[in-house]
């Protein structure tokens, strides 16, 4: 019990401090949040992520079983969703809904503060967490996206979105400079070092922008269910997938964690841009996002638990 007040009062209370800031901020003076999006998708997050491959001890076999779980994991929630959306005979759109509310997640803006403040003194934590970011933004441009516009979608466009990701550059110049052992001069690391310690800040403000004005307005068995596979569900998979492949210590934690976190906002956007129920999207973003505080919370202290590492 000790253990979870404490990640209560040190990881869930301090973030959902910044979420709100940003929530009371925004309704007070009206952010252009585009701006704030833009610094950390062209900024902030390139150089967390850059910073944290270039520092962190984490092998080739690590990244590769890490690529081999989310590439199961996702690949269950998909079925799994693709399933329920029959089972209950949803219409085309709302099934688009439903499915993209329940499989993406919010692994930037809300993971990796999350996992900042769990693995402090453990890049390697942190470093899993990025990489499963990376593999988010991915699905979102590829199944996330035809979902939503079926086959109206142009695959040419998909590919130049994925290529021009920043953080996927992040990742790659973070591994050759490791591989190739390229130490940076000390007045361009000072600043980047200055720059990812503004990121989780930054990033929970903007979070707590995005959902101000964001209104739950209804509570649909849509709503509820998508909620429910989002936050409790998929970290049952992912929990279950780990102790499959035999995964311990600071790698299974960042799974662990990394399956629990909301609803991505994206599926939000994509629902609004193409008229798929955008009111069920939205209304599962927050309603995941409040109660996540709880679930999040749990699933950090059950990670500590099952898979104790040693320090």
């Amino acid at each position: 019990m000790a253990i979870f007040l404490d990640v209560i009062i040190n990881v869930i209370v301090p973030m959902f401090v910044l979420v709100l800031s940003g929530v009371l901020l925004h309704r007070k003076f009206h952010f252009n949040l585009q701006t704030f999006s833009q610094l950390l998708i062209y900024l902030l997050l390139p150089i967390v992520c850059f910073i944290n491959i270039y520092e962190a001890d984490i092998s080739g076999s690590t990244v590769g079983l890490v690529l081999f779980y989310l590439a199961l994991f996702n690949g269950i929630l998909i079925l799994a969703s693709a399933l329920i959306t029959k089972g209950f005979h949803f219409d085309r759109k709302l099934s688009s809904t439903f499915q993209n509310s329940s499989v993406l997640s919010n692994s930037a803006n809300y993971g990796l503060p999350v996992s900042s403040l769990v693995f402090v003194h453990n890049p390697v934590g942190l470093s899993i967490q990025i990489i499963v970011a990376i593999a988010q933004n991915i699905l979102t441009y590829t199944w996330g996206f035809y979902n939503s516009v079926a086959a109206s979608s142009d695959g040419k466009d998909v590919l130049k979105k994925i290529i021009r990701l920043p953080i996927l550059h992040a990742l790659v110049l973070g591994f050759l400079f490791r591989i190739f052992d390229i130490r940076l001069p000390q007045f361009i690391y000072v600043p980047m070092e200055n720059a990812a310690d503004a990121f989780i800040a930054i990033a929970l403000i903007t979070l707590g922008g995005q959902v101000a004005y964001i209104q739950i307005k209804s509570f649909s068995k849509v709503v509820i269910f998508s909620s429910l596979f989002r936050l409790v569900l998929s970290p049952l998979v992912g929990l279950a997938i780990i102790f499959l492949l035999q995964i311990e210590g600071t790698v299974a934690q960042a799974l662990f964690i990394a399956s629990s976190f909301p609803s991505n906002r994206s599926a939000s956007l994509l629902a609004l841009e193409y008229n798929n129920y955008p009111e069920v999207a939205s209304s599962v973003v927050v309603l995941t996002t409040l109660f996540s505080c709880f679930t999040v919370a749990l699933v950090i202290y059950l990670s500590q638990l099952i898979f104790p590492v040693a320090i």
